[in-house]
């Protein structure tokens, strides 16, 4: 249900088809949306295709829904599933299932995919195999046959993914929680339902589970009580070693992979060789250009008004901000507060671009801001007013589905306009 344009759709359906499963595949949208997913499934012996709708029967006569985390809760279409008896599942769920290694898996708020990168990178630097995958792009379900039982798999794994869990799912063995606020409410029905989903990746552990918890935030204080297993203590993050990449929320980050790793029996060496030679993710607080003396940061996977706020607090020269895209939600309290102590100005850009400008103008006196339709104007206004020393910063504070496709292609589409200006 929902074959999806990310890959983990197309990877579901092909190995439940390679396992003799007779596997039709039902989504709304159309074959020209789907063109990709479709020519990555051709040649595989799926049984139908249903695009442009999602039948009624095709819920009626089945055995196992597998379901895009997409979907939203309280589908009518997954009633008449379980009320025929159908078991109902997700890629996400399939892979845990089916793996014979032990599962490191990370969620949050903010910083989850870098926590988990950083984890892996320790993991590889101790010697092990390790595997990264889940909500960070790529599915493992196709590299299952490579999978052993003495390596490591590690999953960031979202709000939407846990909370489609079912209730005899296996968990990881290590569970990471980086930070928990207010997000995707455009989903969830409440910040209640949200929170339940995050916590899903403890309720559910075995004794001998593991459990890493942001400590230094206090949302955290009642979550204790959930975890099954044991509890590992925070490394510190003045045991951190000298990181490549910038900010406080990288090192906090660095902590709890640090944390996670012990957990896993890494050694201190490995784990600061690990993050010594970590060197960040695509498009999460990334210089790419320099331009007339400006320095330019692509930071579109921050989604979040939290993951700005982060952002803003890393970078030591004056900043120009280009936010905006898609409501889903959040409150700018925090990110106003930033705003005034470390930029210069913004240009807030799409769907909530007036929201954004609401925000700052009542709670900023005289902050140069404007609105604007699209990105590529944002862009323009901040480059007209920037001088040389300054920095450049995309860095959106919410989603990017009112104008492009995912937070991947938004940021391909800023760096291709910074090199128009190169």
């Amino acid at each position: 249900m929902g074959l999806g344009c990310f890959g983990g759709g197309v990877a579901a359906a092909r190995w439940l088809a390679r396992q003799g499963a007779v596997v039709t595949v039902t989504d709304l949208a159309d074959e020209h949306t789907l063109a990709d997913s479709l020519a990555a499934l051709a040649g595989e012996p799926i049984a139908a295709f249903h695009l442009g709708e999602h039948p009624e029967n095709d819920f009626r006569r089945v055995d196992l829904v597998v379901v895009n985390p997409a979907v939203r809760p309280g589908s009518p279409l997954l009633e008449i599933a379980r009320d025929s008896s159908a078991q109902l599942s997700s890629e996400i769920e399939l892979f845990m299932e089916a793996s014979p290694a032990p599962i490191i898996g990370v969620t949050g708020s903010n910083g989850k995919s870098t926590t988990a990168a950083m984890i892996a990178a320790i993991l590889k630097a101790d010697g092990r195999k390790t595997w990264l995958g889940g909500n960070l792009g790529g599915s493992l379900l196709d590299r299952l046959d490579r999978i052993g039982p003495d390596d490591w798999v590690v999953l960031e794994l979202s709000s939407f993914q846990l909370w489609h869990l079912g209730c005899e799912a296996p968990l990881p063995q290590i569970a990471v929680v980086t930070s928990c606020s207010p997000n995707h409410l455009d989903w969830h029905p409440s910040y209640e339902h949200y929170v339940a989903a995050k916590q899903r990746i403890l309720t559910g552990q075995t004794p001998d589970g593991l459990a890493v918890l942001n400590t230094h935030d206090a949302q955290f204080g009642t979550w204790g009580r959930l975890v099954q297993g044991r509890q590992l203590p925070l490394a510190a993050k003045g045991d951190i070693p000298e990181l490549a990449v910038p900010g406080e929320h990288n090192r906090l980050g660095a902590a709890l992979a640090a944390t996670a790793a012990t957990g896993a029996g890494c050694g201190q060496e490995a784990i600061m060789r690990g993050l010594a030679s970590f060197r960040g993710l695509p498009q999460r607080l990334e210089q790419f250009a320099v331009v007339d003396g400006r320095r330019f940061y692509n930071d579109s996977a921050a989604t979040t008004p939290e993951s700005t706020v982060a952002a803003l607090e890393s970078l030591d020269e004056p900043v120009w901000l280009l936010a905006g895209g898609g409501d889903k939600g959040c409150d700018f309290e925090g990110l106003t507060g930033a705003l005034a102590e470390n930029a210069r100005g913004a240009a807030f850009f799409g769907e909530i671009c007036g929201v954004l400008q609401s925000w700052a103008t009542v709670r900023i006196q005289a902050f140069d801001c404007t609105t604007t339709d699209t990105m590529t104007e944002a862009l323009d206004w901040c480059w007209t007013r920037s001088r040389s020393g300054d920095a450049i910063l995309l860095s959106p504070a919410c989603p990017s589905t009112d104008q492009f496709r995912d937070f991947r292609q938004r940021g391909e589409k800023f760096v291709e306009l910074v090199r128009a200006l190169e």
